[in-house]
């Protein structure tokens, strides 16, 4: 046991080590060991000195002590939203990874049963990634309604900015604010067509991501009230059509490592590892970049290895490059119980 342990934190200040040498002349600002960033998740583990089927036992009771808990919480008790996001729009590519793009996305997957077109209005960029995280917000508490089982959530969310700037982790400011209403105006003001919910073609339209959005502030109410579209609605009420989000993803501030953040926990779920090919990472991605450049910036995303709950691993052989994504938790407990 004690053994497995050595060999795992030996891995981490190699990892270290070779993130410390690529990251040198960045801002001159000393890293933060991964070793320090797990000490908290770790910790449990390497305490407890079990054998390997006791450790997988404990590991499990503990996960189920926190879920009965969680069931206790009644609705008007529960102050955060939990983010969620929805697995359709986690599967094919509706988001800019940009945050000035105004060339239209156009998806088709191979067999031309999923079609996806997503375009800007006239002076306004495309929807980004980053202004999804106000839609993952409002998942989360439509999700929290339903769980409640309270009451039918409503399709016109009011959100108290202060709630709203503290769970996307930004500044209770003006700068923060205006950051907002420019999100909700790139989701109000980008159109969709697909075929999504509409595989037979049963009818054909165009909409948003939301219908309408507005700001109160007076002296004693600051907030915002978000109307959803009818598809967005309908897709987050779907059952079992949302994945939690880590808190830790709204820290992560490139798109393409969103990108990578949902696609692993869309595909990897309660599987240990998922890989794709460089090739369809970059048609899921929607990117308007060249290919070639792409898979350069790619590559170094996952060399930095810094996204929440999963490791990713690059490989290269003559046929082809592929992108691992594995489960962090996961594999650091198979690491210690071999």
């Amino acid at each position: 046991m004690r053994e497995n342990i050595v060999r795992l934190f030996r891995w981490l200040a190699r990892c270290f080590e070779k993130k410390k040498q690529m990251n040198v002349m960045q801002s001159g600002k000393e890293l933060i060991s991964p070793i320090v960033q797990l000490k908290v998740e770790l910790l449990p583990l390497v305490l407890i000195e079990k054998n390997p089927p006791e450790l997988a036992e404990e590991t499990k009771n503990l996960e189920i002590v926190e879920k009965k808990k969680s069931r206790k919480k009644k609705f008007s008790e529960i102050t955060a939203f939990n983010p969620r996001d929805l697995m359709e729009a986690m599967e094919v590519p509706f988001l800019a990874l940009s945050k000035k793009r105004t060339k239209p996305i156009a998806y088709q997957s191979k067999d031309g049963k999923v079609k996806v077109n997503i375009t800007p209005h006239t002076n306004h960029y495309l929807a980004t990634i980053y202004d999804w995280d106000i839609i993952q917000c409002i998942a989360g508490k439509i999700q929290e309604t339903i769980n409640s089982g309270q009451d039918i959530p409503p399709r016109k969310i009011i959100i108290p900015r202060q709630k709203l700037l503290k769970e996307l982790q930004k500044d209770d400011g003006k700068k923060a604010r205006k950051e907002i209403e420019q999100s909700l105006s790139r989701l109000r003001f980008t159109g969709i067509e697909t075929t999504i919910r509409n595989e037979d073609y049963r009818y054909k339209g165009g909409f948003g991501f939301i219908d309408s959005w507005g700001y109160t502030e007076r002296k004693d109410i600051k907030e915002f009230q978000i109307t959803l579209s009818d598809w967005l609605y309908d897709g987050i009420c779907s059952q079992g059509s949302l994945l939690k989000v880590s808190n830790e993803y709204f820290k992560i501030t490139s798109g393409l490592k969103k990108f990578l953040y949902r696609t692993a926990r869309k595909h990897v779920g309660s599987n240990n590892n998922w890989e794709f090919s460089v090739e369809k990472l970059y048609e899921k991605s929607g990117s308007e970049q060249e290919f070639k450049k792409f898979k350069y910036d790619l590559k170094k995303a996952v060399l930095d290895n810094d996204i929440p709950e999963y490791f990713l691993e690059w490989t290269e052989d003559e046929n082809k490059t592929l992108v691992r994504f594995s489960n962090k938790r996961k594999e650091l407990i198979k690491m210690l119980t071999q």
